[in-house]
């Protein structure tokens, strides 16, 4: 007799202890289960012959001396009981009637009932038989047992009722998991008949694997002690999970060909088994159709797997326990954010931090350094993507979206990386510090996993202007929007992460044919996702691809806030001399032309420098028309004294334009201690945090003034962090006389602003500000309005001055030379701050 084909099968389904009830009937195509082939047997086709390795052998050699198989009577058979671990499947024949299996594992021996009923034949349905095998790989790599050197045994079938024939097979528990394959062999009219399924194959089931559940996605546990495994791919022919017993070897010690018509529901390939086999970690190989043999044989990440082991697979565990007591997010305003752009790695990777090895450049370094916010006033920090990702084009390819990267971690693997990041978080938690996360959402590398697993549902076909490359994600597509909302849920539940900003926010905006889309999805889903919409929602246009920003208006709802791209632009305009005044009058009040409608200044984070691009020391050193860049003189490094001198007010006029506009001052890594890349953008050349610097000249005064900055917005909040736009009647323009400001001309360099206090708020103790900003090369005599009654203007800032003069707490007074007019000498390229005070202190 020909060897046993592969077979097919109903849905399977768990039922409870004693429950009957079955599933609806589905038809099976092929069920393939297998080992790693040994080099003597060669390579086979991975469709149809993935045969055991050594592993494998090893334990059949121990496992068959001690199979016992059983076959019981009919009227020995007890009624279903509550055994351990039930399942059921359901066929057809192709001669009419059904075949049922059910399997149950009870006393460390797994039980297979196979009952046939109303099977049409003229024959005597005595005579009907069994003749079955089981399998590890295909059906033709039966195992040979002790009783069968060819693997196939023929077991008659006893009558139990009415149009009801059954046969008991018992099999030892160590022998699992397998598949037994079988058909039915009976006489019709004298000849010798095999009857298959309606589809002209073999039955075929398995033992000690389950056909699983469809969700949730990833590797999940289940109340009766299985691990399941669910996986989208609605284009994949074929789906082979694979298990290892050791992460750090290459091939997996078990691979099972998922069955499409047990182990699929709609687009979802799903299989489970007890917990208490020894597998370590897991991945998948995908065929999509027309693939070479190297394709083939990668073994793919889950896209949700929550712990990433050795050789970039999932790990078979449970994520960290942490003890989460006592962690309060901080659930700062808006309007009160000061913001801390950092690189994990970068940060302290140094040596001159002086931390441990093991602790430099990871989430416990950063921990190290809170001292360090606390000195900038910060109270959130943005980390740069912490996914993995691939190290040949930087963090913003990410190649995962659900764990944190080992290399941010101490030393022990994925498990150590979880653990600190948590500590981080609850740490900085504790000192009022939010943590928000970069994420890169809209494309991934090349080499992520989802590539392979199913690329026309995962990613946009087509390559445009308007659609991207190859391994830009379809947004539009409900299964990548799940995927996104999974993973910021799990970021939120699992670290406590108090808000997220959108790298290349507005291809999250597109339909499927790349139009962008008015209300688009994915943006309305995070807006009003119970979970998400009580963080910190930021977009950023900012694409990793040109390296550019696109201007959109972005669809908020009122939760959205944005990275303001237009401040960055326009204050670098202003500071080399190519800007409107009313272009900087707009991003100083907080860019009513972004937020007015519906939003407020607190939705808007402000930044002059970024982690794509020149540094502080780099804006004022290089002259860019890409960068909107000046280098005050002379290009790059130099010696001259008035070039030097011009650069140090540029970076305070900077800083001081950033802390005194409305809106979230944004602060990147390294611009206070004048961290530089030489000029170049490229993501290699870019330097590590260097903390010997803050011990520098340059660092201590830029790091004071910061510190200045962070608490003057405070003290100040009642004008400088306002949730709403300013009244007009709180905001005078002037020219260098008092007279408005020349708006439309495009050489005019001087602005001032007189922000007023409120006049009928009887608790408001402080006074109106003056801010001017002299962005010429030459020096203006500034005329200043009175200060009010038994009120005198004092300087807390001036840029122009030496340190440590530039800026003051106490403040400076202001002398009149005319009484009733005070007039301010301002020098080239500065900026200046009064405030009003009462005469009386």
């Amino acid at each position: 007799m020909a060897m046993l084909s592969l077979s097919s099968a109903t849905q399977p389904r768990y039922l409870t202890c004693g429950t009957t009830k079955l599933s609806k009937l589905i038809v099976a195509d092929s069920c393939k289960y297998g080992r790693r082939v040994t080099q003597s047997l060669g390579r086979l086709d991975m469709e149809r012959n993935l045969v055991f390795g050594e592993v494998a052998k090893n334990m059949i050699k121990g496992s068959c001396d001690n199979l016992r198989v059983g076959v019981l009577a009919a009227s020995t058979l007890p009624v279903i009981q509550t055994d351990e671990k039930l399942s059921t499947y359901l066929f057809r024949t192709e001669k009419g009637g059904h075949v049922k299996v059910i399997t149950r594992l009870k006393n460390d021996k797994y039980g297979v009932d196979v009952e046939v009923s109303y099977l049409q034949l003229s024959g005597n349905d005595g005579d009907l038989i069994m003749s079955w095998g089981i399998f590890r790989s295909d059906s033709s790599s039966l195992m040979p047992l002790q009783s069968s050197d060819s693997g196939i045994f023929e077991t008659p079938f006893v009558n139990k009722s009415l149009n009801k024939l059954s046969v008991e097979l018992e099999f030892d528990a160590s022998l699992a998991p397998f598949y037994v394959s079988f058909l039915l062999k009976s006489q019709l009219s004298g000849e010798k008949i095999e009857i298959r399924s309606h589809r002209k194959t073999n039955f075929c089931f398995p033992v000690g694997i389950r056909s699983g559940y469809p969700a949730p996605l990833g590797l999940s546990y289940t109340p009766d002690g299985f691990i399941n495994f669910a996986l989208f791919s609605r284009n994949a022919k074929s789906v082979v999970l694979c298990l290892f017993d050791d992460s750090s070897k290459e091939e997996p010690a078990l691979e099972i060909d998922l069955d499409p018509y047990v182990n699929r529901s709609g687009d979802i390939w799903h299989a489970s088994m007890d917990s208490a086999m020894n597998f370590v970690s897991y991945g998948y190989r995908c065929r999509n159709g027309a693939q070479d043999k190297s394709q083939v044989k990668r073994i793919l990440l889950d896209p949700y797997a929550k712990v990433i082991g050795e050789n970039f697979l999932g790990e078979i565990c449970s994520e960290p326990a942490f003890d989460w007591s006592g962690d309060v997010h901080p659930c700062l305003s808006m309007e009160k954010l000061m913001v801390y752009r950092l690189n994990v790695t970068d940060f302290t990777k140094d040596t001159s931090s002086n931390l441990p090895n093991e602790i430099g450049g990871t989430f416990l370094g950063v921990s190290e350094k809170l001292h360090h916010f606390k000195d900038l006033g910060i109270n959130a920090i943005l980390l740069e993507p912490i996914v993995p990702f691939d190290k040949q084009v930087g963090p913003y390819f990410p190649l995962h979206f659900f764990s944190p990267h080992d290399s941010f971690g101490p030393p022990g693997g994925s498990m150590s990386t979880i653990t600190s990041m948590k500590e981080m978080v609850k740490r900085l938690h504790a000192d009022g510090i939010e943590i928000l996360l970069e994420v890169v959402l809209t494309h991934t590398s090349q080499n992520a996993s989802s590539t392979k697993i199913d690329n026309l549902s995962y990613y946009f076909v087509k390559e445009g202007a308007d659609l991207g490359t190859k391994n830009t994600l379809n947004c539009a597509h409900p299964v990548v929007q799940q995927l996104i909302l999974d993973s910021l849920r799990h970021w939120v539940i699992e670290y406590h992460i108090d808000g997220f900003c959108f790298v290349n926010a507005s291809s999250m905006l597109r339909g499927f044919n790349g139009e962008n889309l008015s209300r688009p999805p994915l943006i309305e889903a995070i807006a009003f996702d119970p979970i998400l919409s009580k963080t910190k929602l930021i977009a950023d246009s900012f694409n990793p691809f040109p390296k550019s920003a696109k201007e959109i208006r972005f669809p908020h709802w009122k939760r959205w806030a944005e990275m303001n791209t237009n401040f960055c632009k326009d204050a670098r305009n202003y500071l080399r001399g190519e800007s409107l005044l009313s272009n900087l009058a707009t991003r100083l009040c907080g860019s009513g032309d972004i937020f007015l409608n519906g939003r407020g200044p607190a939705f808007s984070f402000n930044f002059v420098t970024r982690n794509h691009g020149f540094s502080l020391v780099d804006l004022v050193s290089f002259s860019s028309t890409t960068e909107l860049s000046w280098n005050c003189g002379e290009e790059g490094a130099t010696k001259k004294k008035s070039v030097l001198e011009t650069r140090l007010k540029q970076i305070r006029n900077f800083l001081f334009i950033l802390y005194v506009s409305l809106g979230v001052p944004v602060l990147n890594m390294g611009d206070e201690c004048g961290r530089s890349s030489g000029g170049s953008l490229e993501q290699s050349d870019r330097k590590s945090f260097n903390w010997k610097a803050l011990q520098t000249g340059f660092g201590i005064q830029t790091t004071q003034f910061v510190s200045f900055l962070s608490a003057l917005k405070i003290r100040r909040s009642d004008l400088l962090q306002s949730r709403e736009f300013l009244k007009v009647e709180n905001i005078d323009w002037h020219g260098p006389n008092l007279s408005p400001p020349d708006w439309e001309d495009p050489t005019s360099r001087f602005l001032a602003m007189s922000l007023k206090v409120d006049e009928d708020d009887e608790n408001q103790s402080n006074g109106d500000i003056f801010v001017a900003f002299n962005g010429g090369d030459d020096p203006v005599i500034a005329a200043v309005p009175p200060p009010g009654s038994n009120m005198v203007w004092v300087r807390l800032v001036d840029t122009a001055l030496p340190y440590p003069r530039f800026f003051s707490t106490a403040g400076d007074p202001v002398p009149e030379k005319i009484p009733g007019s005070p007039v301010y000498d301002m020098g080239p390229h500065s900026c200046v701050l009064l405030e009003a005070r009462s005469i009386d202190g």
